[in-house]
């Protein structure tokens, strides 16, 4: 898992400077960060109303854009069953990782042109994620169905003798075919019944042949008996069958079942390999955009909440902090102290046990400067 804060703090003279001063405080020797500079063309601001309601509005498309992300990459980890390591290679930024994504975060400008309001930019990036959203379902639906399909044949061909398809174990010689009064009946009985089964099945109704009991198959929990009757027994021999639980299948040989049968599992089986290849095309590259569409979003809500803080003229650096192993805390304490001068609140020096009872600061931790979280652990189980 990799985490990342987007942050943004005024620029003194340049935002430049803004950027040195975030080294100075966090030296490769003290081992708190890699920072990098998360660049955020010169967008169109609007008014002050509108950036406040488009503030809300990106908070929410960020946490569904974020959600598809999942969505699509847990979905690959499903389609690649017991390939699933292999996850991390699939899921990529265009030809780039996603943790150099974000070291060398560029914006798309011809996907998203700068010239346009800003609402219209996060309305096209929320087309792009609602549209991958959409295919994913209709996708997974399709390839889910067939997968489910093959799964309940292959259960049937080898699960438990109560359920599986038994015209994979017996052979017509096995039956009384074309009989006009006597059928043969498939019985399954539990492994510890087969005696009893032995003793009692010519006893159970009239009109039992005598010695018809043959042992088919066998698995761990049951063996397979094929029986003789006359026909007009049937329902009662089943009835009685019942009360030993010795369980009489729903079986008549077909030779042209058989075959279909077979045709069917071998031509599901080949469906879902020819399906799997472009299914997995599909995800890693629809991944691949509603990443860069989120991306996108944590960009957009950067600039829109710089602005909101640090007014106009636009003047802010925006950057990319990447903590070290156990050292968010420390990082943090450090980050507070460099922007201590822009909390006008004073909030950030307030250790939670001095809250006033009932006092909340929303969900989100409060930081003095703009500060978003992402946390790339797309291979861990879905959140």
């Amino acid at each position: 898992m990799s985490e990342y804060w987007l942050i943004s703090a005024p620029g003194d003279k340049t935002p430049q400077q803004t950027w040195e001063k975030l080294n100075k405080v966090t030296p490769p020797s003290a081992q708190l960060s890699h920072n990098h500079k998360f660049p955020i063309p010169d967008l169109k601001v609007g008014t002050l109303d509108s950036l406040i309601g488009l503030s809300d509005d990106l908070s929410k498309l960020d946490v569904y854009a974020e959600g598809v992300c999942r969505k699509v990459a847990g979905y690959m980890g499903e389609v690649l069953e017991d390939q699933k390591d292999r996850l991390g290679s699939n899921l990529k930024a265009g030809d780039a990782t996603l943790q150099s994504f974000i070291h060398h975060f560029q914006w798309n400008m011809a996907k998203y042109p700068v010239k346009l309001p800003l609402k219209s930019l996060s309305e096209i990036i929320s087309k792009v994620v609602t549209q991958v959203d959409s295919d994913l379902r209709m996708k997974s639906h399709s390839y889910n169905n067939l997968k489910s399909n093959l799964q309940s044949m292959e259960r049937k061909a080898t699960g438990s003798l109560l359920l599986r398809n038994l015209r994979e174990i017996v052979r017509k010689e096995d039956f009384i075919v074309g009989s006009e009064y006597l059928q043969t009946l498939l019985i399954a009985v539990p492994v510890q019944s087969v005696d009893e089964w032995e003793k009692k099945y010519e006893t159970l109704t009239d009109y039992v042949a005598p010695r018809s009991s043959r042992l088919l198959y066998k698995d761990d929990e049951y063996s397979l008996y094929a029986v003789t009757i006359f026909q007009k027994v049937y329902e009662e021999f089943k009835y009685k069958c019942s009360r030993f639980k010795f369980f009489v299948r729903d079986f008549q040989y077909n030779e042209k079942d058989m075959a279909t049968d077979k045709d069917q599992l071998t031509k599901l089986a080949s469906d879902k390999k020819r399906m799997l290849g472009p299914l997995l095309r599909w995800l890693k590259v629809n991944f691949s955009e509603a990443f860069i569409a989120w991306l996108h979003v944590k960009a957009l809500r950067v600039f829109v909440e710089s602005v909101l803080r640090y007014g106009l003229p636009v003047n802010f650096q925006a950057m990319v902090v990447e903590p070290q192993k156990k050292q968010q805390k420390k990082l943090q304490e450090v980050l507070n102290k460099l922007y201590s001068d822009l909390d006008s609140t004073g909030l950030a020096a307030v250790n939670e046990e001095d809250f006033m009872p009932g006092l909340t600061l929303g969900t989100q931790e409060y930081y003095p400067y703009v500060f978003y979280k992402v946390t790339l652990d797309f291979e861990s189980p879905q959140r």
